[in-house]
């Protein structure tokens, strides 16, 4: 890059937060654009700080400049109607200006495509990848299914899941089939993409090393914390919209966010190939296992849970996991 400015979107999110040091590590001196900039700022303090929203064209264009490459890793899942269409509009947005800006490089992390016509949720993220793919700046788009990490909602699902209750009602679709990868393989995929030579905009599967259920993952997660697999009751009439109604009650996630995310888990989830890992010169992955003890660990260095799960996973014997070395 002929700049070693990047803006960085989404920088007080899960994987922004955790690809902000490595993108640091490799040279690369960071803006982040938040709508919460004087927040942001006082958490983040080592970080240069823009104020404004991806759906508004003029903070995106003050915020580009200078930049010579950008991450772009923002959803609007869970923010209401219409958010599919929101979501296309601000990315096609975000291409033109980055186009006028110089930018040489648009690095944006999707969702894996489904087997079939698939949720609301993955329909807009591989929207947004499509429209970033159209500019002119060279782009590239990842696309992961779940990504295991401390601060990531699909994992903080499975983890209170498997934490919290030794029997459960076992759905359909925990049958269905992904790739887990941990957080820590992502921010690799995305510092590496910033540099890696792109004939022409292209996507990639970013794929974990193992398939898994999603009975395989509350089971794996369970002995991870010392516990033994959760006893399922098959209930093959529990639609995914009913489920996500005792994930409100049993989980710490967001339940407009957690609903999108069990509608997306109808169908496998499944990269088309795993090429972009050996691209990258980055083949050996975590496995699940270790990216949970991972993700454990660090929920544990920000202090006990509280509250009546918090109780019962005492009781249960849940204790934060330290991660091989």
């Amino acid at each position: 890059m002929s700049r070693r400015k990047l803006l960085l979107t989404g920088a007080t999110g899960f994987v922004g937060g955790a690809a902000a040091p490595a993108l640091a590590r490799a040279g690369w001196g960071l803006r982040g654009l938040s709508r919460g900039a004087e927040r942001a700022r006082a958490r983040a303090p080592q970080l240069e700080w823009a104020q404004g929203d991806v759906a508004d064209r003029a903070s995106v264009e003050r915020a580009l400049e200078g930049c010579g490459a950008a991450l772009y890793l923002v959803h609007g899942m869970g923010e209401g109607a219409g958010y599919h269409e929101r979501e296309v509009e601000a990315a096609a947005g975000f291409a033109e200006a980055a186009a006028e800006a110089g930018v040489e490089r648009v690095v944006y992390l999707g969702g894996v495509a489904p087997t079939g016509p698939g949720s609301e949720h993955l329909r807009s993220r591989l929207d947004v990848g499509e429209v970033l793919r159209a500019g002119s700046v060279p782009t590239i788009e990842l696309r992961a299914s779940m990504i295991v990490g401390h601060g990531s909602l699909s994992w903080l699902i499975v983890r209170d899941l498997a934490a919290r209750l030794p029997v459960m009602i076992l759905p359909r679709w925990l049958r269905s089939r992904t790739q887990p990868v941990a957080i820590d393989d992502v921010v690799v995929a995305l510092v590496r993409s910033l540099e890696m030579p792109l004939a022409a905009n292209a996507w990639f599967d970013v794929p974990g090393p193992e398939t898994l259920s999603g009975k395989d993952i509350l089971d794996r997660s369970a002995r991870v914390m010392g516990l033994r697999a959760p006893r399922s009751v098959d209930v093959p009439f529990l639609t995914p919209r009913l489920s996500s109604l005792w994930l409100r009650l049993v989980t710490r996630a967001e339940w407009s966010v957690a609903r999108e995310v069990v509608l997306g888990l109808t169908e496998d989830l499944l990269a088309r190939d795993d090429h972009f890992w050996d691209a990258i010169e980055h083949p050996v992955l975590l496995t699940f296992d270790e990216a949970a003890r991972r993700a454990l660990a660090a929920e544990g260095r920000d202090g006990p849970l509280r509250g009546s799960w918090a109780w019962v996973e005492r009781m249960r014997g849940v204790a934060p996991a330290e991660h091989d070395t």
